[in-house]
């Protein structure tokens, strides 16, 4: 009898790291989503933050992780715990993921919060708030008074 070994957490983040958020351009581990991966044979959990505990695409989230460690051979069960031990901060964003944002349009803080509201069309700090809810609940909309461009502005939890 041949037996399969289980899945290894490098394997896990791999997976992981394919898995875009359903409502922005950036991987779920970019985004800083993801806060830990245990392995115990066949058994997965991934532990997830989210950006905001009302975030419409948690379930999307979870069922897509879910859906993809499943793939992995000798995974049989995977659990995506939510945890609001610690809340989701700018702080847990790769570069690569603020790069991948700026690049679709998108403002995005200082990794330390705060600070002017930079245009990413024009680079401009001319800019002021429209509305405090944009599309989704992680953004606002902002107005660039150089280039005359709505701007969405990825926003913490805390602005």
């Amino acid at each position: 009898m041949v037996t399969q070994a289980g899945p290894t957490e490098q394997a896990i983040w791999e997976v992981l790291r394919t898995i875009n958020d359903p409502e922005l351009p950036i991987a779920i581990t970019d985004l800083g989503l993801i806060r830990e991966v245990e392995v115990e044979g066949a058994r997965v959990r991934v532990t997830m933050v989210p950006t905001f505990s009302a975030c419409p695409a948690i379930g999307v989230i979870r069922q897509d992780i879910r859906a993809q460690v499943l793939t992995l051979p000798g995974v049989e069960e995977v659990e995506v715990e939510l945890s609001f031990a610690e809340p989701w901060t700018m702080k847990r964003m790769t570069e690569r993921g603020r790069e991948q944002l700026r690049q679709h349009g998108l403002s995005v803080p200082p990794r330390l919060g705060g600070g002017e509201v930079t245009c990413p069309f024009c680079g401009s700090t001319n800019t002021t708030l429209e509305n405090p809810f944009g599309t989704t609940l992680c953004r606002a909309i902002y107005y660039c008074r150089d280039c005359k461009n709505p701007i969405e502005r990825f926003r913490s939890p805390s602005d």
